[in-house]
């Protein structure tokens, strides 16, 4: 289709702009769909951006974690996404947890689980493959450093126990917590994961490690080894 037949959102109605509402009112002003169709611009002949955009997101069940777990290629499947809008959604959703999980100036302090969870569920909760993170802590719990140590398939990971005790003694970590994500839903941690925390824990007792907690992330809820009383 020609460009010059898109419902450009410069071509629209003042009053249905998304972009000057969103200067003049703010983002809050708008919806999950205009925000979406400020992004990709414009739509079709037959279908302004805003109306894709409301497409798209119905058919994510109108959840943006949903929406945020979407590869690229399945993006493009809906009608009249090309390669580019895709890649500026899925550029988006990516730009939304990376600014979910940036630490505050002030650096965070570990007290419970929930701590945990909150700076990792954003960060992994929607993630359609694992990714296994350690958090390295000082003597008053504060966190030092978090790094991703590997990044696997949709049910498992990688994790060389060497890299993470490596990184915390060149941290200064007095302890750590390890953090990784069930793409399933299922929380509940299998033989692999408490074999490997145990191994990690191991490790750690030698150099005078601690081992805190180690907490699987799901969407909206989570499963900390400390609080079940299997660390």
């Amino acid at each position: 289709m020609p460009e010059s037949e898109k419902l450009s959102i410069k071509n629209w109605a003042e009053d249905d702009r998304p972009r000057e509402r969103f200067l003049e009112k703010g983002a809050a002003s708008l919806s999950d769909a205009e925000l979406i169709a400020i992004l990709i611009g414009s739509g079709s002949r037959n279908e302004s951006a805003v109306d894709l955009a409301k497409r798209i997101l119905h058919q994510s069940g109108n959840n943006l974690f949903e929406l945020g777990q979407k590869s690229i290629q399945q993006l493009q499947k809906h009608k009249g996404i090309g390669t580019a809008k895709a890649v500026t959604i899925a550029a988006a959703m990516e730009l939304a947890r990376r600014r979910s999980a940036c630490e505050p100036q002030k650096k965070q302090i570990i007290r419970s689980s929930k701590d945990i969870f909150e700076i990792f569920g954003p960060l992994l909760g929607d993630l359609p493959h694992e990714e296994f993170w350690v958090i390295f802590l000082n003597r008053n719990n504060k966190v030092t450093a978090k790094q991703r140590i590997s990044t696997g398939g949709i049910s498992s990971t990688v994790v060389d126990i060497r890299l993470i005790m490596k990184s915390a003694v060149e941290n200064s970590a007095v302890s750590l917590v390890i953090c990784h994500n069930h793409p399933s839903g299922n929380l509940m941690p299998g033989k692999d994961d408490k074999l490997m925390t145990q191994r990690i824990k191991d490790a750690g007792q030698i150099m005078e490690i601690l081992l805190l907690d180690h907490v699987i992330i799901g969407q909206t809820h989570y499963f900390s080894f400390a609080d079940e009383g299997i660390l």
